[in-house]
């Protein structure tokens, strides 16, 4: 399994921290450290679960709701990343220093390549099974054209779809203007750097996606488009949105009662990043509620 190298270097931070044989850095105490590889190793746990049974036959007899929505959280954490793993090896040395904001002291460049491989592998994993499955399961999700069944009424208001939209598009323009060089609302514009500005330019790019192909799939246009490419878009956008910004906005909020630390890689004001990870959040459940809605309708079986 892609992620069972992770899973283990996890272990054993975990392990050597609480036996004080791992330097912990200046960032963060024992407790912290501890309870926040702990929370990484329940979400590696379900990963290596979720694969499971996307590929083996007891996962179709598996209630949908819970396993659709960790198969929402894991592709919105991973498969939207992928291109930032792409073009981050292209353009840069590493990127082990500054993606994982959990390690607290510097791991080794064997540990940081394994927990490269892990999420890229997973990543590549979900991009395939999950599609796969839902082929399986409910077909008609991702065959025929988005109008089909159009002469239905849409399930949601014009309205509805262009609040998405429209938060969606507030979102994409706020992380582009950082990705562009703006320095209002940062904190610490000097702690930009090249990887940051690349992974603020992914986020406005499944933002902006994901917000329009909700607009397309609530109002089935246009007609012919192939339903797989709104469908598929809108899971990643709002997946996207959703997990990064939930498991960001408790390092913000950290951050905040904690104190900035020294050598803080955060450059965003706290006061900002809690608003745009609320409005993420808020956006990218409301994303979801329309796409199961739409599907859930008569119209979306054609």
């Amino acid at each position: 399994m892609a992620l069972t190298p992770y899973l283990l270097i996890k272990v054993s931070w975990v392990a050597g921290a609480l036996l004080g044989l791992i330097p912990l850095g200046g960032t963060m105490g024992l407790p912290q450290w501890v309870l926040l590889n702990t929370v990484t190793i329940g979400m590696a746990l379900i990963g290596i679960a979720l694969a499971l049974a996307l590929v083996r036959p007891w996962g179709m007899r598996l209630p949908a709701a819970p396993l659709l929505f960790c198969g929402w959280l894991g592709t919105g954490f991973l498969v939207s990343m992928l291109p930032y793993a792409a073009l981050t090896t292209l353009v840069s040395q590493s990127r082990s220093g500054t993606a994982h904001h959990d390690q607290g002291a510097s791991a080794p460049a064997w540990e940081a390549a394994l927990i490269q491989i892990s999420f890229v592998g997973m990543g590549l994993g979900l991009a395939v099974a999950l599609p796969a499955y839902l082929r399986r399961r409910w077909p008609q999700t991702l065959s025929g054209r988005i109008g089909d069944g159009a002469d239905a009424k849409p399930d949601r208001s014009p309205r509805a779809s262009g609040r998405l939209f429209a938060a969606g598009a507030v979102l994409s323009a706020c992380w582009l203007y950082w990705a562009a060089g703006g320095t209002a609302g940062l904190a610490e514009p000097s702690e930009r750097n090249a990887d940051w500005r690349l992974l603020v330019a992914v986020f406005a790019m499944w933002a902006l996606v994901g917000s329009s192909a909700a607009w397309a799939t609530v109002h089935r246009r246009p007609a012919r488009l192939p339903r797989w490419l709104p469908t598929v878009t809108l899971w990643l956008g709002s997946g996207s949105m959703f997990a990064w910004s939930a498991w960001k906005l408790p390092i913000t909020a950290y951050t905040a009662v904690a104190g900035r630390a020294a050598d803080s890689v955060m450059p965003e004001n706290l006061a900002v990043a809690a608003a745009i990870h609320v409005t993420a959040l808020i956006t990218g459940a409301a994303m979801l509620r329309a796409l199961v809605r739409t599907y859930a309708s008569p119209a979306a079986s054609g």
